[in-house]
C-alpha cells in the first residue's frame, strides 16, 4: 500500500507533518479530513523496490514538452483537466501516463494544479511546484508554463554540452584502461613463458611488469571484490547526509572541475530565482526552492543561512555574498537589481553570463584533458614496450656473450 508524507493544519490550528498509508492520494486526503486536518499537502513516498526497480523514469525533456503542451492548451481556452487527460492519452511513457492520471484524479477531487503535481516530487521538482503555486495566484499559468519549459530546455542544453565535450576524452580513457588490462592479462603471461626458457637476468622494468602481471593474474578476484566493496561503501556513504556534504564539498575543491561545478550551480540558481521572482513568489520562499534546485549540500546550507539574514531585513545580495559561494560579480548584479527594482532582469543576465563562463571553462578543461589522457596512455604502452624490448636485448647480449 502506498505511503504518503503529509503537511496539514491540525484541529488546534498548528502545522502537522507525518505519514499516512492509503490506497491512493484521494483516500489519504479523505482519511486526514476525517481526522479534522485542513490545507492538506501530500507527497507519495514509494518503497525502495518500487522506486528503483519497477518505476520507469520521466526524463526532463518529457517534462519540458508537457509544460509547453499544457501552456498551449490553456492559452487556447481548453479546461485544464481536459488538457491533462489529452496529454495523458498521447504520452508514450507509461510512467508519465500514470503520473498524469494521478494528477487528473486529484484535480477532479478539487485540488489545485500545484498540489496535484506535488504528489510526484520525483517527476516535478520543488522549483516547478513552487512556481506553479505562485502562477495560480497571479492567473498567469500559461505564461509560467512556457517559462518553465524554456528553463528546462536551457538546463538540458547545458547538460548536453558537458556530455558532448566529455565524450571523446572518456572514450580515450576507456581505451587506455582496456589496453592496459589486455597487456597485463593476456600479452605479458606469454612473454613470461618465453623469458623462462633463457637463464638470463631481466632488466628492472621487465621484472616490475612481470610481477605486476603475476599479482593481477593471481589475485584478480580479490582486486575485483575489494573494488566492489569500496564502490558499495562509497555509494552507501554518499547516500547519507554527511556523505552528501563531504562529496559536494570535495567536488567544489577539485581544481578546475570545482570551478565549473560552482559556475553551473550559480547559473541554475539564478535561472530558478529569475523564474520565481517573475512569477511573483516572495523572495524567502523563492530562496528555499532555488536552494533545493542547486542539488548541492554546501550551497543548500549556505543559502539556509542567507535566508535567515534575509528574514532579518538584510536583502538578497548581501546575505548571498556572506556565504562566500557566489562570485563577486553575481553579488554586484543582484545589488544593482535590488536598488533599481530590476532583480528579475539582473538574475537572468547573471544566469546567461555564468552559462557562457561555464561553457568556456568546460571547453578549456576538455582541451587540457584530451592530451593528458593520450600522454598517460602513451606512457603506459611505452613502459610496456620498453620493458619487453629491453628484456629481449638483454637476453640477446647475455646469450651472445656465452
Amino acid at each position: 500500500m502506498p505511503r504518503f508524507r503529509f503537511t496539514a493544519t491540525g484541529p488546534d490550528g498548528t502545522e502537522w507533518t507525518g505519514k499516512v498509508k492509503a490506497e491512493n492520494a484521494n483516500a489519504a486526503r479523505a482519511e486526514l479530513r476525517e481526522r479534522d486536518f485542513a490545507q492538506i499537502e501530500l507527497v507519495e513516498r514509494p518503497s525502495l523496490m518500487k522506486r528503483e526497480i519497477t518505476k520507469k523514469r520521466v526524463r526532463r525533456d518529457e517534462l519540458m514538452h508537457f509544460s509547453r503542451q499544457l501552456a498551449a492548451f490553456i492559452r487556447a481556452g481548453i479546461p485544464i483537466l481536459d488538457a491533462i487527460e489529452t496529454i495523458q492519452a498521447e504520452n508514450p511513457n507509461s510512467r508519465f501516463r500514470e503520473v498524469l492520471g494521478d494528477v487528473a484524479e486529484a484535480l477532479r477531487a478539487g485540488e489545485t494544479v500545484s498540489n496535484a503535481v506535488a504528489l510526484h516530487e520525483d517527476v516535478f521538482p520543488p522549483f516547478y511546484v513552487g512556481i506553479l503555486r505562485s502562477a495560480e495566484l497571479t492567473g498567469q499559468l500559461d505564461i509560467v508554463l512556457d517559462d518553465l519549459a524554456a528553463y528546462i530546455e536551457r538546463d538540458l542544453e547545458a547538460r548536453h554540452r558537458v556530455q558532448s565535450a566529455m565524450t571523446y576524452p572518456m572514450v580515450i580513457l576507456a581505451m587506455s584502461v582496456v589496453t592496459a588490462v589486455i597487456l597485463v592479462t593476456f600479452v605479458l603471461p606469454r612473454f613470461e613463458k618465453y623469458f623462462e626458457n633463457f637463464d638470463a637476468e631481466l632488466p628492472l622494468p621487465t621484472r616490475i611488469l612481470l610481477e605486476t602481471s603475476q599479482f593481477v593474474g593471481r589475485w584478480w578476484w580479490a582486486i575485483v571484490a575489494l573494488l566492489g566493496v569500496l564502490v558499495l561503501g562509497a555509494w552507501l556513504y554518499a547516500r547519507s547526509e554527511r556523505g552528501r556534504w563531504t562529496r559536494d564539498r570535495s567536488v567544489l575543491r577539485v581544481p578546475m572541475v570545482g570551478e565549473i561545478v560552482r559556475l553551473t550551480i550559480v547559473e541554475r540558481f539564478c535561472r530558478i530565482m529569475a523564474s520565481m521572482v517573475g512569477a511573483g513568489v516572495p523572495l524567502p520562499d523563492a530562496l528555499v526552492v532555488a536552494a533545493e534546485g542547486t542539488n548541492n549540500r554546501v550551497f543548500q546550507y549556505g543559502l539556509a543561512g542567507a535566508r535567515e539574514e534575509m528574514m532579518r531585513g538584510e536583502g538578497l545580495a548581501a546575505p548571498l555574498a556572506d556565504t562566500n559561494l557566489f562570485p563577486a560579480a553575481a553579488g554586484q548584479m543582484l545589488r544593482v537589481g535590488e536598488d533599481t527594482g530590476t532583480l528579475e532582469q539582473q538574475l537572468q543576465t547573471a544566469a546567461e553570463y555564468y552559462s557562457h563562463e561555464a561553457g568556456y571553462k568546460i571547453n578549456r578543461l576538455t582541451t587540457l584533458f584530451e592530451p593528458a589522457v593520450i600522454v598517460t596512455m602513451g606512457l603506459v604502452v611505452g613502459f610496456v614496450a620498453i620493458a619487453l624490448v629491453s628484456a629481449m636485448y638483454g637476453i640477446y647480449n647475455q646469450v651472445s656473450a656465452r
